[in-house]
Protein backbone atom coordinates (compact mmCIF):
# COMPACT_ATOMS: atom_id res chain seq x y z
CA UNK A 1 0.00 0.00 0.00
CA UNK A 2 1.14 3.63 -0.53
CA UNK A 3 0.98 7.11 2.11
CA UNK A 4 -2.27 7.58 0.98
CA UNK A 5 -3.65 3.78 1.70
CA UNK A 6 -2.16 4.49 5.48
CA UNK A 7 -3.63 7.94 5.69
CA UNK A 8 -7.11 6.34 4.58
CA UNK A 9 -6.57 3.20 7.14
CA UNK A 10 -5.09 5.01 9.66
CA UNK A 11 -8.74 7.05 9.88
CA UNK A 12 -10.55 3.88 9.46
CA UNK A 13 -8.70 2.55 12.78
CA UNK A 14 -9.68 5.48 14.69
CA UNK A 15 -13.95 5.12 13.80
CA UNK A 16 -14.11 8.24 11.83
CA UNK A 17 -17.28 8.43 10.56
CA UNK A 18 -17.38 10.69 8.22
CA UNK A 19 -14.47 12.82 6.66
CA UNK A 20 -15.29 15.83 4.75
CA UNK A 21 -13.69 17.33 1.89
CA UNK A 22 -12.77 18.60 -1.76
CA UNK A 23 -10.35 16.91 -4.07
CA UNK A 24 -7.73 18.57 -6.25
CA UNK A 25 -4.09 17.42 -8.23
CA UNK A 26 -2.09 16.79 -5.19
CA UNK A 27 -4.89 14.86 -3.06
CA UNK A 28 -5.19 12.30 -5.86
CA UNK A 29 -3.86 9.13 -4.69
CA UNK A 30 -5.67 10.19 -1.46
CA UNK A 31 -8.75 9.96 -2.94
CA UNK A 32 -7.93 7.01 -4.87
CA UNK A 33 -7.67 5.09 -1.34
CA UNK A 34 -10.58 7.02 -0.34
CA UNK A 35 -12.50 5.05 -3.25
CA UNK A 36 -10.88 2.30 -3.24
CA UNK A 37 -11.44 1.59 1.19
CA UNK A 38 -15.06 3.13 0.85
CA UNK A 39 -14.18 5.97 3.42
CA UNK A 40 -17.37 8.17 4.27
CA UNK A 41 -16.31 11.08 2.43
CA UNK A 42 -18.91 14.29 2.28
CA UNK A 43 -18.06 16.36 -0.45
CA UNK A 44 -18.55 20.22 0.52
CA UNK A 45 -19.05 22.65 -2.35
CA UNK A 46 -15.92 24.68 -0.69
CA UNK A 47 -13.03 23.77 1.72
CA UNK A 48 -14.30 26.19 3.80
CA UNK A 49 -17.47 24.19 4.11
CA UNK A 50 -15.64 21.30 4.84
CA UNK A 51 -13.66 22.67 7.99
CA UNK A 52 -17.16 24.21 9.51
CA UNK A 53 -18.80 20.98 8.66
CA UNK A 54 -16.46 19.31 10.64
CA UNK A 55 -16.69 21.98 13.51
CA UNK A 56 -20.26 21.43 13.45
CA UNK A 57 -19.48 17.80 13.82
CA UNK A 58 -17.31 17.66 16.17
CA UNK A 59 -18.96 20.09 18.47
CA UNK A 60 -22.38 17.77 18.36
CA UNK A 61 -20.49 14.70 19.29
CA UNK A 62 -17.00 15.40 21.15
CA UNK A 63 -15.17 13.30 18.53
CA UNK A 64 -12.75 14.34 16.21
CA UNK A 65 -13.92 16.46 13.08
CA UNK A 66 -12.05 15.15 10.09
CA UNK A 67 -11.33 17.34 6.59
CA UNK A 68 -9.11 16.94 3.43
CA UNK A 69 -8.02 19.79 1.40
CA UNK A 70 -5.90 19.95 -1.56
CA UNK A 71 -2.60 22.19 -1.75
CA UNK A 72 -1.91 25.44 -2.52
CA UNK A 73 -5.60 27.73 -2.48
CA UNK A 74 -7.41 24.47 -1.06
CA UNK A 75 -5.40 24.63 2.16
CA UNK A 76 -5.59 28.26 2.45
CA UNK A 77 -9.60 28.12 2.46
CA UNK A 78 -8.76 25.94 5.35
CA UNK A 79 -7.90 29.07 7.14
CA UNK A 80 -11.23 30.61 8.86
CA UNK A 81 -11.89 27.66 9.61
CA UNK A 82 -8.64 26.41 11.93
CA UNK A 83 -8.89 29.61 13.96
CA UNK A 84 -12.37 29.54 14.53
CA UNK A 85 -11.53 26.24 16.00
CA UNK A 86 -9.16 27.36 17.43
CA UNK A 87 -10.58 29.83 19.74
CA UNK A 88 -13.22 27.47 20.46
CA UNK A 89 -11.70 24.37 21.52
CA UNK A 90 -12.62 22.53 18.78
CA UNK A 91 -10.50 18.84 17.96
CA UNK A 92 -10.46 19.26 13.94
CA UNK A 93 -8.18 17.27 12.38
CA UNK A 94 -7.14 18.62 8.55
CA UNK A 95 -4.96 16.69 6.34
CA UNK A 96 -3.68 18.36 3.53
CA UNK A 97 -1.54 17.68 0.13
CA UNK A 98 1.23 19.05 -0.81
CA UNK A 99 3.54 19.34 -3.42
CA UNK A 100 6.51 16.70 -4.28
CA UNK A 101 9.56 17.46 -1.49
CA UNK A 102 12.07 17.83 -3.89
CA UNK A 103 10.37 21.69 -5.20
CA UNK A 104 8.49 22.40 -1.69
CA UNK A 105 10.15 26.54 -1.17
CA UNK A 106 10.57 26.94 -5.48
CA UNK A 107 7.03 28.32 -5.67
CA UNK A 108 5.24 25.10 -7.36
CA UNK A 109 2.07 25.20 -8.94
CA UNK A 110 -0.31 25.29 -6.05
CA UNK A 111 2.22 25.55 -3.41
CA UNK A 112 1.78 27.24 -0.03
CA UNK A 113 3.37 26.79 3.10
CA UNK A 114 0.31 26.25 4.95
CA UNK A 115 2.82 25.05 7.74
CA UNK A 116 3.86 29.20 7.99
CA UNK A 117 0.26 30.37 7.71
CA UNK A 118 -1.52 28.02 10.14
CA UNK A 119 0.98 27.73 12.86
CA UNK A 120 -0.81 30.41 14.85
CA UNK A 121 -3.95 29.09 14.53
CA UNK A 122 -3.64 25.42 15.34
CA UNK A 123 -2.40 23.45 18.17
CA UNK A 124 0.27 21.57 16.58
CA UNK A 125 1.10 21.70 12.41
CA UNK A 126 3.23 18.69 10.49
CA UNK A 127 5.11 18.57 7.42
CA UNK A 128 5.31 14.89 6.77
CA UNK A 129 8.92 14.62 4.71
CA UNK A 130 9.53 11.38 4.72
CA UNK A 131 7.02 8.07 4.80
CA UNK A 132 8.89 7.09 7.86
CA UNK A 133 6.94 9.82 9.83
CA UNK A 134 3.39 9.33 8.31
CA UNK A 135 2.16 7.07 11.02
CA UNK A 136 3.65 8.44 14.03
CA UNK A 137 2.54 12.20 13.04
CA UNK A 138 -1.06 11.08 12.59
CA UNK A 139 -1.27 9.18 15.49
CA UNK A 140 0.80 12.61 17.25
CA UNK A 141 -1.65 14.84 15.40
CA UNK A 142 -4.60 13.01 16.90
CA UNK A 143 -3.71 12.78 20.16
CA UNK A 144 -2.61 16.49 20.48
CA UNK A 145 -6.52 17.09 19.05
CA UNK A 146 -7.83 15.93 21.86
CA UNK A 147 -6.00 15.75 24.78
CA UNK A 148 -5.82 18.34 27.10
CA UNK A 149 -7.89 21.55 25.79
CA UNK A 150 -9.17 19.75 22.37
CA UNK A 151 -8.35 22.11 19.40
CA UNK A 152 -7.19 21.86 15.40
CA UNK A 153 -3.98 19.87 14.08
CA UNK A 154 -3.13 20.10 10.11
CA UNK A 155 -1.10 17.45 8.57
CA UNK A 156 0.58 18.59 5.22
CA UNK A 157 1.69 15.31 3.43
CA UNK A 158 3.23 16.34 0.08
CA UNK A 159 2.40 14.21 -3.11
CA UNK A 160 5.73 11.80 -3.23
CA UNK A 161 4.95 10.54 0.61
CA UNK A 162 1.10 9.79 -0.66
CA UNK A 163 2.48 7.76 -3.30
CA UNK A 164 5.14 6.16 -1.40
CA UNK A 165 5.50 2.61 -0.98
CA UNK A 166 4.41 1.34 2.91
CA UNK A 167 4.40 -2.65 3.98
CA UNK A 168 0.79 -4.20 4.32
CA UNK A 169 1.33 -5.37 7.40
CA UNK A 170 1.73 -2.01 9.95
CA UNK A 171 0.28 -2.20 13.33
CA UNK A 172 -2.59 0.56 13.94
CA UNK A 173 -3.07 -0.39 17.37
CA UNK A 174 0.71 -0.85 18.18
CA UNK A 175 1.71 2.63 16.90
CA UNK A 176 -1.55 4.32 18.46
CA UNK A 177 -0.36 3.07 21.58
CA UNK A 178 3.04 4.00 20.92
CA UNK A 179 2.08 7.54 20.36
CA UNK A 180 -0.20 8.04 23.24
CA UNK A 181 2.85 7.05 25.60
CA UNK A 182 5.01 9.28 23.38
CA UNK A 183 2.01 12.01 23.70
CA UNK A 184 1.96 11.67 27.49
CA UNK A 185 5.08 11.72 28.28
CA UNK A 186 5.86 15.22 25.98
CA UNK A 187 3.69 16.83 27.44
CA UNK A 188 3.21 15.54 31.23
CA UNK A 189 4.04 18.80 33.31
CA UNK A 190 3.17 19.26 37.27
CA UNK A 191 1.40 22.55 38.35
CA UNK A 192 2.27 24.04 41.52
CA UNK A 193 -1.90 24.96 40.38
CA UNK A 194 -2.89 21.93 40.18
CA UNK A 195 -6.50 21.79 42.29
CA UNK A 196 -5.73 19.76 45.06
CA UNK A 197 -2.99 22.26 46.25
CA UNK A 198 -5.11 25.04 45.93
CA UNK A 199 -8.29 23.48 47.79
CA UNK A 200 -7.52 25.12 50.95
CA UNK A 201 -7.10 28.09 49.81
CA UNK A 202 -10.67 28.18 47.91
CA UNK A 203 -12.33 26.75 50.67
CA UNK A 204 -11.11 29.70 52.35
CA UNK A 205 -12.13 32.00 49.78
CA UNK A 206 -15.48 30.79 50.13
CA UNK A 207 -16.20 30.71 53.85
CA UNK A 208 -15.08 34.77 54.13
CA UNK A 209 -16.93 35.49 50.87
CA UNK A 210 -20.93 37.23 51.31
CA UNK A 211 -21.59 37.75 47.63
CA UNK A 212 -20.11 34.52 45.40
CA UNK A 213 -20.71 33.62 42.24
CA UNK A 214 -20.12 30.95 39.54
CA UNK A 215 -19.11 31.71 35.94
CA UNK A 216 -19.21 28.36 33.75
CA UNK A 217 -17.35 28.98 30.39
CA UNK A 218 -17.21 26.53 27.33
CA UNK A 219 -14.65 24.00 29.46
CA UNK A 220 -17.81 23.03 31.14
CA UNK A 221 -19.14 22.00 28.10
CA UNK A 222 -16.25 20.27 26.42
CA UNK A 223 -15.07 18.39 30.09
CA UNK A 224 -17.34 14.99 30.77
CA UNK A 225 -19.58 15.10 33.19
CA UNK A 226 -18.62 18.56 33.97
CA UNK A 227 -22.29 20.37 33.69
CA UNK A 228 -23.38 17.83 36.16
CA UNK A 229 -21.14 17.97 39.31
CA UNK A 230 -21.80 21.91 38.54
CA UNK A 231 -25.74 21.49 39.16
CA UNK A 232 -24.77 19.22 42.08
CA UNK A 233 -22.21 21.74 43.54
CA UNK A 234 -24.98 24.92 43.24
CA UNK A 235 -27.73 22.71 44.64
CA UNK A 236 -25.54 22.06 47.56
CA UNK A 237 -24.31 25.64 48.22
CA UNK A 238 -27.07 27.90 46.47
CA UNK A 239 -24.45 29.70 45.06
CA UNK A 240 -25.79 31.73 41.73
CA UNK A 241 -24.41 30.62 38.31
CA UNK A 242 -23.94 32.75 35.53
CA UNK A 243 -22.55 30.69 31.60
CA UNK A 244 -21.14 32.48 28.60
CA UNK A 245 -22.15 31.60 25.14
CA UNK A 246 -19.94 28.63 24.77
CA UNK A 247 -21.59 27.02 28.28
CA UNK A 248 -24.97 27.36 26.63
CA UNK A 249 -26.51 23.86 27.28
CA UNK A 250 -24.17 22.95 29.77
CA UNK A 251 -26.81 23.38 32.22
CA UNK A 252 -30.59 22.56 32.18
CA UNK A 253 -32.32 26.79 32.12
CA UNK A 254 -34.18 27.16 35.39
CA UNK A 255 -34.35 29.88 37.67
CA UNK A 256 -33.58 27.86 40.66
CA UNK A 257 -30.19 26.54 39.19
CA UNK A 258 -28.87 29.44 36.77
CA UNK A 259 -28.95 33.35 36.42
CA UNK A 260 -28.32 32.78 32.60
CA UNK A 261 -26.29 34.06 30.05
CA UNK A 262 -23.34 36.70 30.91
CA UNK A 263 -21.65 39.61 28.91
CA UNK A 264 -22.83 42.07 25.84
CA UNK A 265 -26.20 40.36 25.54
CA UNK A 266 -26.39 38.52 28.92
CA UNK A 267 -29.25 38.44 30.99
CA UNK A 268 -29.84 41.55 33.55
CA UNK A 269 -29.54 39.25 36.55
CA UNK A 270 -26.56 37.59 35.59
CA UNK A 271 -24.78 40.56 34.45
CA UNK A 272 -26.09 41.95 37.67
CA UNK A 273 -24.35 39.11 39.97
CA UNK A 274 -21.57 39.31 37.79
CA UNK A 275 -21.21 43.35 38.86
CA UNK A 276 -21.86 42.74 42.56
CA UNK A 277 -20.26 39.64 43.49
CA UNK A 278 -17.16 39.47 46.36
CA UNK A 279 -15.91 36.31 44.97
CA UNK A 280 -15.65 35.09 41.34
CA UNK A 281 -15.02 31.33 40.51
CA UNK A 282 -14.56 31.10 36.98
CA UNK A 283 -14.34 27.38 35.43
CA UNK A 284 -13.30 26.94 32.01
CA UNK A 285 -14.00 30.17 30.65
CA UNK A 286 -10.91 32.94 29.27
CA UNK A 287 -12.56 35.53 30.27
CA UNK A 288 -13.41 37.29 26.80
CA UNK A 289 -13.86 41.14 26.64
CA UNK A 290 -17.23 40.00 25.03
CA UNK A 291 -18.08 38.58 28.75
CA UNK A 292 -16.28 40.68 31.23
CA UNK A 293 -16.20 43.70 29.73
CA UNK A 294 -13.25 45.40 31.13
CA UNK A 295 -11.04 42.55 32.89
CA UNK A 296 -8.55 45.49 34.34
CA UNK A 297 -11.21 47.15 35.86
CA UNK A 298 -13.65 44.21 37.25
CA UNK A 299 -10.43 42.35 39.01
CA UNK A 300 -9.88 45.03 41.24
CA UNK A 301 -13.10 45.16 42.84
CA UNK A 302 -13.54 41.05 43.72
CA UNK A 303 -11.65 38.11 44.67
CA UNK A 304 -11.20 35.83 41.78
CA UNK A 305 -10.71 31.75 41.18
CA UNK A 306 -10.21 30.74 38.16
CA UNK A 307 -10.21 26.89 36.82
CA UNK A 308 -8.92 26.20 33.71
CA UNK A 309 -7.60 23.23 32.03
CA UNK A 310 -4.99 25.44 29.73
CA UNK A 311 -2.36 26.90 32.09
CA UNK A 312 -1.90 29.77 29.51
CA UNK A 313 -4.99 31.28 30.17
CA UNK A 314 -4.67 31.33 33.75
CA UNK A 315 -4.07 35.38 34.03
CA UNK A 316 -3.95 35.86 30.58
CA UNK A 317 -6.65 38.10 30.41
CA UNK A 318 -7.64 38.52 34.03
CA UNK A 319 -5.32 38.71 37.14
CA UNK A 320 -6.69 35.90 39.40
CA UNK A 321 -6.04 35.39 43.36
CA UNK A 322 -6.16 31.90 43.18
CA UNK A 323 -5.32 30.18 40.06
CA UNK A 324 -6.00 26.05 38.90
CA UNK A 325 -5.10 24.30 36.48
CA UNK A 326 -7.76 21.25 36.04
CA UNK A 327 -10.40 20.19 33.88
CA UNK A 328 -13.63 21.65 34.58
CA UNK A 329 -15.17 18.17 35.70
CA UNK A 330 -11.83 17.38 38.21
CA UNK A 331 -12.33 21.30 39.95
CA UNK A 332 -16.12 20.76 40.14
CA UNK A 333 -15.73 17.71 41.91
CA UNK A 334 -13.27 18.70 44.37
CA UNK A 335 -15.16 21.79 45.04
CA UNK A 336 -17.76 19.20 46.68
CA UNK A 337 -15.82 17.99 48.89
CA UNK A 338 -15.52 21.27 50.69
CA UNK A 339 -17.59 21.43 53.69
CA UNK A 340 -19.51 24.68 54.14
CA UNK A 341 -21.44 26.24 57.11
CA UNK A 342 -24.90 26.55 57.02
CA UNK A 343 -24.86 29.92 57.68
CA UNK A 344 -22.76 30.87 54.96
CA UNK A 345 -25.38 28.48 52.58
CA UNK A 346 -28.70 30.73 54.03
CA UNK A 347 -26.20 33.93 53.56
CA UNK A 348 -25.68 32.69 50.09
CA UNK A 349 -29.54 31.76 49.59
CA UNK A 350 -30.61 35.44 50.63
CA UNK A 351 -27.53 37.04 48.04
CA UNK A 352 -29.00 34.68 45.63
CA UNK A 353 -32.94 36.36 46.47
CA UNK A 354 -31.77 39.71 46.54
CA UNK A 355 -29.97 39.47 43.15
CA UNK A 356 -33.08 37.96 41.20
CA UNK A 357 -35.22 40.49 42.67
CA UNK A 358 -32.65 43.32 41.59
CA UNK A 359 -33.42 43.81 38.13
CA UNK A 360 -36.03 42.61 35.36
CA UNK A 361 -35.38 40.75 32.58
CA UNK A 362 -35.45 40.52 28.85
CA UNK A 363 -38.15 41.81 27.08
CA UNK A 364 -40.54 38.86 25.25
CA UNK A 365 -43.67 40.08 24.55
CA UNK A 366 -43.84 42.07 21.23
CA UNK A 367 -47.14 40.87 20.16
CA UNK A 368 -48.52 44.58 19.73
CA UNK A 369 -45.84 45.83 17.44
CA UNK A 370 -46.63 45.14 13.83
CA UNK A 371 -43.84 43.65 11.83
CA UNK A 372 -42.77 39.71 13.20
CA UNK A 373 -39.89 40.34 15.27
CA UNK A 374 -37.34 37.82 15.25
CA UNK A 375 -37.37 37.09 18.84
CA UNK A 376 -40.64 36.17 18.62
CA UNK A 377 -39.63 33.24 15.40
CA UNK A 378 -37.31 32.00 17.81
CA UNK A 379 -38.88 31.61 20.56
CA UNK A 380 -42.19 30.07 18.01
CA UNK A 381 -39.44 27.24 17.20
CA UNK A 382 -38.48 26.74 20.37
CA UNK A 383 -41.78 25.83 21.62
CA UNK A 384 -42.28 23.62 18.86
CA UNK A 385 -39.17 22.10 19.27
CA UNK A 386 -37.70 22.23 22.40
CA UNK A 387 -35.02 19.60 22.32
CA UNK A 388 -33.86 20.42 19.42
CA UNK A 389 -30.12 20.83 18.20
CA UNK A 390 -29.79 24.39 17.44
CA UNK A 391 -26.73 25.99 15.18
CA UNK A 392 -25.81 29.56 14.70
CA UNK A 393 -24.89 31.71 11.98
CA UNK A 394 -22.82 34.90 13.69
CA UNK A 395 -25.14 38.31 14.57
CA UNK A 396 -28.30 39.63 15.64
CA UNK A 397 -29.91 36.38 15.06
CA UNK A 398 -27.08 34.33 16.91
CA UNK A 399 -27.94 36.80 19.77
CA UNK A 400 -31.42 36.46 19.68
CA UNK A 401 -31.19 32.71 19.48
CA UNK A 402 -28.76 32.86 22.54
CA UNK A 403 -31.50 34.55 24.34
CA UNK A 404 -34.76 33.63 23.60
CA UNK A 405 -34.08 29.42 23.01
CA UNK A 406 -33.68 27.42 26.18
CA UNK A 407 -31.37 24.79 25.35
CA UNK A 408 -32.11 21.32 27.44
CA UNK A 409 -28.78 19.08 26.39
CA UNK A 410 -25.13 19.36 26.53
CA UNK A 411 -23.78 19.98 23.32
CA UNK A 412 -26.86 21.29 21.50
CA UNK A 413 -26.06 24.76 21.22
CA UNK A 414 -23.62 25.30 18.25
CA UNK A 415 -21.99 28.88 17.14
CA UNK A 416 -18.82 30.79 16.55
CA UNK A 417 -18.10 32.01 19.98
CA UNK A 418 -14.41 33.50 20.14
CA UNK A 419 -13.85 34.54 15.76
CA UNK A 420 -17.66 35.45 14.98
CA UNK A 421 -17.50 33.58 11.90
CA UNK A 422 -20.09 34.82 9.37
CA UNK A 423 -20.83 31.84 6.79
CA UNK A 424 -20.08 28.56 9.80
CA UNK A 425 -23.80 27.79 10.50
CA UNK A 426 -25.07 26.04 6.89
CA UNK A 427 -21.79 23.61 7.00
CA UNK A 428 -21.94 23.76 10.90
CA UNK A 429 -25.48 22.38 10.55
CA UNK A 430 -24.64 20.32 7.95
CA UNK A 431 -21.56 18.30 10.22
CA UNK A 432 -23.80 18.20 13.64
CA UNK A 433 -27.32 16.51 12.01
CA UNK A 434 -24.43 13.83 10.73
CA UNK A 435 -23.12 13.17 13.72
CA UNK A 436 -26.34 13.43 15.74
CA UNK A 437 -28.57 11.84 13.10
CA UNK A 438 -31.90 11.30 15.50
CA UNK A 439 -31.56 14.80 16.41
CA UNK A 440 -33.93 17.60 14.88
CA UNK A 441 -31.62 20.26 13.35
CA UNK A 442 -32.53 24.10 14.00
CA UNK A 443 -29.92 26.82 11.72
CA UNK A 444 -30.98 30.73 12.44
CA UNK A 445 -29.00 32.23 9.79
CA UNK A 446 -29.09 36.13 8.72
CA UNK A 447 -29.48 37.71 4.87
CA UNK A 448 -26.31 38.38 5.27
CA UNK A 449 -24.05 35.16 6.71
CA UNK A 450 -26.42 32.66 4.58
CA UNK A 451 -24.56 34.45 1.60
CA UNK A 452 -21.08 33.63 2.62
CA UNK A 453 -21.07 30.07 2.55
CA UNK A 454 -24.61 29.61 0.63
CA UNK A 455 -23.19 27.42 -1.90
CA UNK A 456 -23.39 24.19 1.12
CA UNK A 457 -27.34 24.37 0.02
CA UNK A 458 -26.11 21.74 -2.64
CA UNK A 459 -24.01 19.14 0.16
CA UNK A 460 -27.39 20.16 2.20
CA UNK A 461 -29.46 18.63 -1.09
CA UNK A 462 -27.28 15.59 -1.51
CA UNK A 463 -27.21 14.45 2.13
CA UNK A 464 -31.02 15.37 2.70
CA UNK A 465 -29.80 15.96 6.46
CA UNK A 466 -32.77 16.63 8.65
CA UNK A 467 -31.99 20.59 8.83
CA UNK A 468 -34.59 23.14 9.03
CA UNK A 469 -33.13 26.53 7.46
CA UNK A 470 -34.70 29.52 8.86
CA UNK A 471 -33.27 32.61 7.53
CA UNK A 472 -33.50 35.36 9.56
CA UNK A 473 -33.83 38.59 6.92
CA UNK A 474 -33.96 41.64 8.21
CA UNK A 475 -32.24 43.85 4.56
CA UNK A 476 -28.98 44.67 6.34
CA UNK A 477 -26.12 43.17 8.15
CA UNK A 478 -28.01 43.67 11.91
CA UNK A 479 -25.07 43.66 14.54
CA UNK A 480 -23.16 46.07 12.10
CA UNK A 481 -26.13 48.13 11.73
CA UNK A 482 -26.93 48.45 15.60
CA UNK A 483 -23.37 49.41 16.36
CA UNK A 484 -23.86 51.98 13.69
CA UNK A 485 -26.51 53.27 15.01
CA UNK A 486 -25.43 53.00 18.68
CA UNK A 487 -21.97 54.08 18.43
CA UNK A 488 -21.76 56.35 14.61
CA UNK A 489 -24.80 58.81 14.82
CA UNK A 490 -26.91 56.16 12.34
CA UNK A 491 -24.28 56.48 9.51
CA UNK A 492 -25.11 53.44 7.71
CA UNK A 493 -22.07 52.61 5.50
CA UNK A 494 -22.32 49.40 3.48
CA UNK A 495 -24.42 47.25 5.77
CA UNK A 496 -27.97 47.83 3.87
CA UNK A 497 -28.68 44.61 2.07
CA UNK A 498 -31.79 46.31 0.17
CA UNK A 499 -30.35 43.77 -3.07
CA UNK A 500 -30.80 40.65 -1.23
CA UNK A 501 -31.56 37.66 -3.76
CA UNK A 502 -34.66 35.73 -3.78
CA UNK A 503 -33.64 33.12 -1.50
CA UNK A 504 -36.59 30.95 -2.31
CA UNK A 505 -35.80 30.79 -5.46
CA UNK A 506 -32.14 30.21 -4.71
CA UNK A 507 -33.56 27.48 -2.50
CA UNK A 508 -35.40 25.67 -5.46
CA UNK A 509 -32.79 25.99 -7.77
CA UNK A 510 -30.80 23.94 -5.66
CA UNK A 511 -33.87 21.35 -4.94
CA UNK A 512 -34.38 22.46 -2.09
CA UNK A 513 -38.48 22.86 -0.89
CA UNK A 514 -38.90 26.95 0.26
CA UNK A 515 -41.27 27.94 2.42
CA UNK A 516 -41.72 32.04 3.56
CA UNK A 517 -42.43 32.91 6.83
CA UNK A 518 -43.88 37.04 7.05
CA UNK A 519 -46.49 37.19 9.74
CA UNK A 520 -46.79 36.32 13.38
CA UNK A 521 -50.55 34.99 12.88
CA UNK A 522 -50.79 30.40 12.55
CA UNK A 523 -46.37 30.86 13.16
CA UNK A 524 -46.76 27.86 15.50
CA UNK A 525 -48.81 26.25 13.33
CA UNK A 526 -46.43 27.06 10.48
CA UNK A 527 -43.38 26.13 12.19
CA UNK A 528 -45.61 22.67 13.03
CA UNK A 529 -46.20 22.27 9.45
CA UNK A 530 -42.57 22.60 8.53
CA UNK A 531 -40.97 20.43 11.30
CA UNK A 532 -43.32 17.74 10.20
CA UNK A 533 -41.79 17.74 6.73
CA UNK A 534 -38.91 15.11 5.39
CA UNK A 535 -35.03 16.24 5.34
CA UNK A 536 -34.30 19.69 4.98
CA UNK A 537 -36.25 22.87 4.60
CA UNK A 538 -35.51 26.25 3.51
CA UNK A 539 -37.52 28.84 5.58
CA UNK A 540 -37.42 32.58 4.82
CA UNK A 541 -38.50 34.94 7.70
CA UNK A 542 -38.80 38.12 6.81
CA UNK A 543 -38.39 40.16 10.02
CA UNK A 544 -38.37 43.88 11.50
CA UNK A 545 -35.50 45.57 9.62
CA UNK A 546 -34.53 47.72 12.99
CA UNK A 547 -34.77 45.53 15.76
CA UNK A 548 -31.84 45.41 17.69
CA UNK A 549 -30.48 43.66 20.64
CA UNK A 550 -31.18 44.08 24.12
CA UNK A 551 -29.56 44.68 26.94
CA UNK A 552 -26.28 45.96 25.60
CA UNK A 553 -22.84 46.30 27.70
CA UNK A 554 -21.23 48.57 25.73
CA UNK A 555 -17.86 47.90 24.39
CA UNK A 556 -14.63 48.28 27.03
CA UNK A 557 -17.60 48.85 29.98
CA UNK A 558 -18.84 46.08 32.77
CA UNK A 559 -21.66 44.52 33.37
CA UNK A 560 -22.84 47.35 35.86
CA UNK A 561 -23.26 49.25 32.54
CA UNK A 562 -25.70 47.42 30.69
CA UNK A 563 -28.56 49.58 28.87
CA UNK A 564 -32.00 48.67 27.27
CA UNK A 565 -33.03 46.43 30.26
CA UNK A 566 -36.85 45.50 30.39
CA UNK A 567 -38.51 47.57 33.38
Amino acid sequence: MNGADVVVKFMKSKGVEYVFGYPGGPVLHLYDAVYRHDLNHILTRHEQGAVHAAEGYAKATGRVGVCFATSGPGATNLVTGLADAMLDSVPVMAVTGQVATAVIGHDAFQEADILGITMPITKNNYLVRKKEMLLEILEDAWQTALEGRPGPVLVDIPKDVSMAQFDEDIDFEAAAHKAAQHWAEKHARTHHYEVAAQLASIAEALKTAHRPMILAGGGVTLSEGAGALLSTFIEKSGIPVGITLMAKGALVPSDRISLGMCGMHGTPVANTALSKCDLLIAVGTRFSDRTIGNPSVYAKKRFIVHADIDAAEISKNMEVNIPVVADAAAFMEALLTIELPQNKLDEWADWKREVVSSKHGIRTDFKAEGVLKPQELVQAVARVVPDALVVTDVGQHQMFAAQHFPIQRQRSFITSGGLGTMGFGLPAAIGAALGRPEDQVILFSGDGSIQMNIQELATLKRLGTNVKVFIVDNNCLGMVRQWQETFYEARYSQSCLTDNPDFMAIARAYGLPAIEISAREGLDEKIAEIMGMQGPVIVHCNVAEMENVYPLIPPGKGPQDMVGVKE
